[in-house]
């Protein structure tokens, strides 16, 4: 990881000479008052992935976070010889990481509340809504693609396990708005088709042997919603996010907002109440496993980095401390 740091003059040498004395820290460059707002010395420096969350508390300590600034990025390729040296410094995997003050910054971006994320949920509710219709599988896995939500669960998840109020209660409200937005959208999308003649309740309420498991969950949706949201809260934490297709296709919340949406609008209250718990269940189940995930990846970390055989008593140790 790539750590670009605005530091207030009178703590420049200490930050220097820290980083500079930890193995797991290379490519250490200093530029002397480059910074205008706010005012400082620029230290640039490439940090092993382990050991990154370890020297960003170590900053926050030295007031950087409120008096200076910092900046992480992700190195895409570090061939040097130098670079590796610096890895194997490190206990533990790249991928076993968890850069926290990363999760909980991308969380705070995820519950922002965009525009897009509005338009996409309803535009997802609505494919989904016209898959029930046409019982089509196809239509529900890209309903699932496009749906916007596994962000903002994983949000509400990493505001539980870190305690963190404020993030809960945003990643709350947002799905909230967001599925009823869409689901309201989608039901007078469904109401207009019903007056133009292109839909009768008979679409929903007919068998659908491709899409009827939506609105009928069972002792495997808990557990699908469970398994999705541990893989879906490792590749975000792990930099994996390819995964995170595999999880939208495997989750059922947006398929079972347009089923109810469908539901409402051709009143059949039997799939009404179907798929409402059909789109409850996934919910809570992602996040109770997002929220566990996260505080085991915690808690492994933690026990690594103090009994791992990586651990060194040396500069790491000190910004430890």
């Amino acid at each position: 990881m790539h750590l670009r740091l605005i530091v207030p003059p009178d703590r420049t040498t200490r930050v220097l000479d820290t980083l500079v004395a930890d193995d797991r820290v290379t490519s250490v460059v200093m530029l002397p008052g480059a910074a205008h707002r706010p005012v400082g010395d620029v230290i640039e420096c490439d940090v092993t992935r382990e050991a990154t969350s370890d020297i960003l508390s170590w900053l926050k300590k030295q007031g950087l976070y409120d008096e200076g600034s910092v900046a992480v990025t992700e190195v895409g390729a570090a061939p040097s010889r130098n670079a590796r040296a610096t890895e194997k410094a490190a206990p533990g995997a790249p991928d076993d990481a968890v850069i926290w003050d990363a999760v909980v910054d991308q969380a705070y971006s995820e519950t922002a509340g965009s525009w897009s994320y509005y338009a996409f949920l309803t535009l997802a509710t609505m494919i989904a809504a016209v898959a029930v219709i046409t019982d089509s599988a196809i239509l529900v896995v890209g309903a699932m693609v496009v749906g916007p939500e596994f962000g903002v669960v994983a949000a509400l998840a990493v505001g539980i396990a870190l305690k963190t109020g404020h993030l809960s209660v945003r990643a709350i409200a947002l799905l909230f708005k967001g599925f009823l937005l869409a689901i309201a959208l989608t039901v007078l999308a469904a109401l207009l088709a019903r007056a133009v003649g292109w839909i009768d309740t008979g679409d929903v309420t007919a068998a659908r042997p491709l899409t009827g498991f939506i609105w009928r969950p069972d002792r495997w949706s808990a557990v699908v919603a469970v398994l999705a949201g541990c893989a879906g809260v490792l590749s975000q934490t792990a930099g994996r996010s390819n995964a995170l297709v595999g999880v939208f296709i495997s989750v059922t919340t947006v398929p079972a907002a347009g089923d109810l949406a469908l539901s409402i609008a051709l009143w059949a209250p039997e799939q009404i109440t179907g798929s409402a718990a059909q789109l409850g269940i996934n919910v809570v189940g992602m996040t109770i496993a997002g929220v566990i995930t996260l505080l085991l990846q915690r808690q492994i970390w933690r026990l690594y980095l103090r009994h791992g055989p990586g651990k060194r008593a040396g500069a790491g140790a000190r910004v430890e401390a």
